[in-house]
């Protein structure tokens, strides 16, 4: 990882301007790994170094990745004029450092909701070639069985000539729920291939994608950052493959 400025570092959190920060540091309220920082042109291994200011420790790693539990009524958007967004569910700092969710839920869709601002990250999450599951646990009006199973296994093709990849569903309890995996994520399509099985989605819930399962512990509305080992298992999406 290469060196970056202090002053650079901190104001990329997006808590202070460069101005409060050179303050900050004037004022001995920065410690770089517990010793005092001088300057704010000093470098710095953000990957390595642990910062705090005024004792309270200090995220300053170049990505920020935010384990989201969307609840429905949401938009997956950055921003939009008529309706709240899940950014609206994060403080101020992390607005302002341009995260975005890594593919979209419906609006009414709950679940594991990953934002960040690693483009790279996100385009291999994304990315068919990559072959990274997400995973859907979907409630149906009817009974889904083993003929539903076969005909998304086989790669469905939708209205419009739209030709889906294969995908896998798996029945649960008395048919009536389902999960269903993808390896795309074209639009609306878990609600489009049930819907054309004559099985329409009553209520769609996101549990995981790739390694990355959604914590049980966070209840809807609820993020928390991902932790070093999540971030490094997904970042081997992108070099193994």
């Amino acid at each position: 990882m290469s060196l970056k400025r202090l002053d650079k570092l901190l104001c990329a959190t997006g808590r202070w301007s460069r101005r409060e920060v050179k303050e900050l540091i004037r004022q001995g309220r920065v410690r770089a790994d517990g010793r005092p920082a001088a300057r704010p042109e000093d470098k710095y291994d953000p990957e390595t170094v642990r910062f705090t200011v005024d004792g309270a420790a200090v995220d300053c790693s170049p990505f920020v990745y935010v384990m989201l539990h969307k609840p429905a009524g949401l938009l997956s958007a950055t921003e939009d004029a008529g309706q709240p967004t899940v950014l609206d569910l994060l403080p101020p700092e992390l607005r302002r450092r341009g995260l975005f969710p890594v593919g979209r839920l419906d609006k009414d869709t709950t679940g594991l909701l990953l934002l960040t601002d690693d483009g790279d990250l996100a385009h291999n999450l994304l990315s068919p070639k990559k072959h990274v599951d997400k995973v859907y646990l979907a409630q149906v009006e009817g009974t889904v069985d083993e003929e539903d199973a076969a005909a998304l296994a086989a790669g469905m093709e939708l209205g419009g000539g739209l030709r889906c990849l294969p995908a896998g569903l798996e029945p649960l309890g008395d048919g009536s729920c389902c999960l269903v995996t993808l390896r795309e994520g074209k639009y609306h399509q878990v609600k489009r291939m049930l819907a054309a099985r004559g099985k329409p989605v009553r209520s769609l819930h996101r549990c995981s994608m790739g390694p990355l399962a959604l914590d049980k512990s966070l209840l809807p509305g609820k993020w928390r950052f991902l932790t070093g080992q999540e971030r490094a298992e997904l970042r081997e999406i992108g070099s193994g493959q």
